[in-house]
C-alpha cells in the first residue's frame, strides 16, 4: 500500500470499528458503565462513545492503553489493541488484513457479529449453515498437520456463531446465492455431504434464511469469474439511516482477507448480486435439487 494512499481520502472506519467494539466489549464484561469508565480513564463520556462507535477519528495511543489497563486486559491483547489504534489513522479505501492479528481481532467476525443482513455467493457452504463434520473437514484441510485441540476450537467457535441465525431476538438476515458445485464438492466424503446437504435443506426454511443455489446452466454472470464476495449491512438509527456503512468482504483463502468501503464498489458487488440473484432458482427449486443430488448421491 503506498504512501500516497495513507495520505489521501478519508480514514477507513474498519480499524476503528473493530478496536471500538473490543474496548465496549472488555468495559461490559469489567461491568462499567460508559460514564464511569471515562472517568477513570480521564475521558469524557462523549470521548469514550466515539471510541466505542468507530467514530473517533484520532485515537490517542494513549486512551487506548488507559482503557486496556482499567480493563484488565491482558498485555498481548493490549498491545494488538494499540497497534489497531494506529491502523485506525490510515486512509486508504483498499484494506487488506490476515484475520487481522488474531482471533480476538478477527476482522470479519467482528463485522459478522455486528451485522444485520448478510448476502454471500460463494461455492463452499457458509460457514452459519455448516454441520459440525463438514466445518471440520474444511478447517482440518486449511490447517494441515494442525493440533486437533485447535482445530476442534475453531469448529466449536464456529457452530457458536450459528446461534446468530437462530437467536429469537434479532437473528442475522442471511442470504446464500450457492454455486450448484457446493453440492458436489467433496467435503469429508459422501457421509458428511449428505448430512451437509440434508441439513442445509433445513435450515433454508427458516424465515431469516435464504438460499437459492444458481445452477451450471446459468454460466458465467457478467461473462468473469469473480469468487466469492459478502456484502454486509447493518442496523438502521431511528430515521431509517445505517450506523455503519456496508462493507464488501472478499475471502482471501492462504492470503490476506479483503475488504471494501468505498460506495462505488459497495454498488458494484450490489449489482453483481443482484444479477447473480436473476440466473439462481427460487427457494422451493433449490431446495428440490438439494435433495434430488443427495440421493443421486446415496445411490
Amino acid at each position: 500500500m503506498s504512501s500516497k494512499d495513507d495520505e489521501e481520502g478519508p480514514a477507513s472506519t474498519l480499524p476503528r470499528r473493530q478496536l471500538g467494539r473490543f474496548l465496549r466489549d472488555w468495559r461490559e464484561k469489567e461491568a462499567l458503565t460508559i460514564d464511569a469508565a471515562g472517568k477513570l480513564a480521564d475521558l469524557s463520556r462523549s470521548a469514550l462513545q466515539r471510541i466505542e462507535t468507530g467514530r473517533n477519528q484520532r485515537i490517542r495511543k494513549q486512551d487506548v492503553k488507559a482503557l486496556c489497563e482499567l480493563y484488565g486486559v491482558p498485555p498481548e491483547e493490549a498491545r494488538m489493541a494499540v497497534d489497531l489504534s494506529a491502523l485506525a489513522r490510515r486512509k486508504s479505501w483498499y484494506h487488506a488484513y490476515g484475520g487481522l492479528f488474531s482471533d480476538t481481532f478477527n476482522m470479519y467476525l467482528g463485522l459478522e457479529a455486528s451485522a444485520r443482513r448478510l448476502t454471500q455467493y460463494h461455492e463452499q457452504i457458509h460457514g452459519l449453515l455448516q454441520t459440525p463434520d463438514y466445518a471440520r473437514a474444511l478447517i482440518s484441510a486449511f490447517y494441515r498437520g494442525g493440533d486437533p485441540d485447535e482445530i476442534n476450537r475453531r469448529v466449536e467457535l464456529r457452530m457458536k456463531r450459528q446461534a446468530m441465525i437462530t437467536r429469537k431476538r434479532n437473528p442475522l438476515e442471511l442470504e446464500l446465492l450457492l454455486h450448484e458445485s457446493a453440492l458436489h464438492r467433496n467435503i469429508g466424503g459422501p457421509r458428511v455431504m449428505a448430512a451437509q446437504r440434508r441439513h442445509l435443506v433445513e435450515v433454508s426454511k427458516l424465515p431469516n434464511v435464504t438460499v437459492r443455489i444458481q445452477p451450471y446452466e446459468a454460466g458465467s454472470t457478467w461473462g468473469i469469474l469473480h469468487g466469492p464476495f459478502s456484502i454486509m449491512e447493518f442496523e438502521t438509527n431511528a430515521k431509517g439511516k445505517p450506523v455503519e456503512p456496508p462493507i464488501i468482504y472478499l475471502e482471501g483463502g492462504p492470503s490476506a482477507d479483503v475488504y471494501l468501503e468505498k460506495p462505488e464498489e459497495v454498488q458494484l458487488y450490489s449489482e453483481l448480486a443482484s444479477d447473480i440473484r436473476s440466473s439462481c432458482l427460487d427457494e422451493v427449486r433449490t431446495r428440490e435439487l438439494i435433495r434430488r443430488v443427495t440421493k443421486e448421491y446415496e445411490k
